[in-house]
C-alpha cells in the first residue's frame, strides 16, 4: 500500500483537477458483500481526472438481484443527471450492471467497465451452493451467481453497448482454485468474466477482492473510460506516473518534472 501513500502526495487537490472529463459521470459499483468504500481510491483518481463519481452501497446479501438494482441504480443514474453516464461494476456489481440494461437504456449511457465479474457464472456458487453457511454469507443474490441455465449472468443477453471486462489471473485461495477451471483470480476465472459483445478484454496479474485497488486495474479502467479500449502495453509505472504526469500538466505539481522550472 506504500504506492497510495506516494500517490497522495503527488496529485494535486480536486480544486486543481483537469477538466478533461466535464460532463461525464461514473458510478461505481461494489460487489457481494462489500461496501461503497471498496472504491474510494478509483474514485479519488477519477475525479482528479475531471469526472463526476456516484458511489452508491447496496445491501448486497440481504436481497435478491432484481430488487438491488431497483433500489440502486436507477437513482445513482438519476443523481449523474444529463452527463454522460459511466458505470464500473466489481464482481457482482457488473451483473447488476448487466441487469439493469438489459432493457430500454439510459439515453446518456457511455461505457461500461467489468471488474472480475462473473458474466458465465461462479463455479464457486455450484461447488458450494448447498452449505447452509455459504448461503447465509453470500444471500439470494450471490446464490443467484451459478453456472447452471438458470442461474441470472446465464439468462441476460448480450451486451450491445461498450464493455471493457477486466480479468485477474492470480489468485490467493489455492483451495478455492482448485474447484475452478483455468487461471483464476481466487473467486472468478477468466473465462467467465468473458460475455458476448464485448467491446475489449484485459487480464491483469491482479486478485479478485482487492482488484479496484490495483493502479494497473485503475489506470486500464481510466483508459476505456476515456478512450473506448484497454491498453495492453501499459505498466504499472505507466498506470502511477502516466496519470500524474497528466494530472499535473500545468499545475506545478510537487515532484513532476515536467512541472519543474528549467534550469
Amino acid at each position: 500500500m506504500r504506492w497510495l501513500v506516494f500517490l497522495s502526495l503527488l496529485l494535486p487537490t480536486p480544486a486543481v483537477a483537469q477538466t478533461g472529463a466535464q460532463g461525464e459521470c461514473v458510478v461505481l459499483l461494489h460487489g457481494l458483500a462489500r461496501t461503497e468504500a471498496s472504491f474510494t481510491i478509483m474514485e479519488q483518481v477519477l475525479l482528479r481526472r475531471g469526472f463526476r463519481v456516484v458511489r452508491p452501497g447496496y445491501p448486497s446479501t440481504d436481497l435478491p438481484i432484481p430488487l438491488l438494482v431497483q433500489q440502486t441504480l436507477p437513482q445513482a443514474a438519476e443523481e449523474c443527471g444529463d452527463d454522460r453516464l459511466h458505470l464500473v461494476g466489481h464482481s457482482m456489481g457488473g451483473i447488476l450492471i448487466r441487469y439493469w440494461l438489459r432493457g430500454e437504456k439510459p439515453a446518456n449511457l457511455g461505457r461500461v467497465v467489468m471488474l472480475g465479474t462473473p458474466n458465465q457464472g461462479s463455479e464457486l456458487v455450484d461447488r458450494l451452493g448447498d452449505w447452509e453457511v455459504f448461503g447465509l454469507l453470500n444471500g439470494p443474490a450471490g446464490m443467484a451467481l451459478g453456472t447452471g441455465p438458470n442461474s441470472i449472468p446465464r439468462r441476460l443477453p448480450a451486451v450491445d453497448y461498450p464493455v471493457g471486462v477486466i480479468a485477474g489471473s492470480h489468485s490467493l485461495n489455492p483451495v478455492f482454485s482448485t474447484m475452478i477451471e483455468g487461471p483464476d483470480d481466487g473467486k472468478v476465472s477468466v473465462e467467465s468474466t468473458r460475455v458476448d459483445g464485448m467491446t475489449d478484454h484485459i487480464v491483469l496479474p491482479v486478485t479478485h477482492t482487492y482488484m479496484m485497488n490495483n493502479p494497473r486495474v485503475i489506470g486500464q479502467a481510466v483508459h476505456f473510460l476515456e478512450t473506448g479500449a484497454f491498453d495492453p502495453d501499459m505498466t504499472w509505472m505507466d498506470s502511477v506516473f502516466g496519470s500524474i504526469a497528466e494530472v499535473c500538466r500545468g499545475q506545478n505539481c510537487p515532484g513532476d518534472p515536467a512541472s519543474e522550472p528549467s534550469q
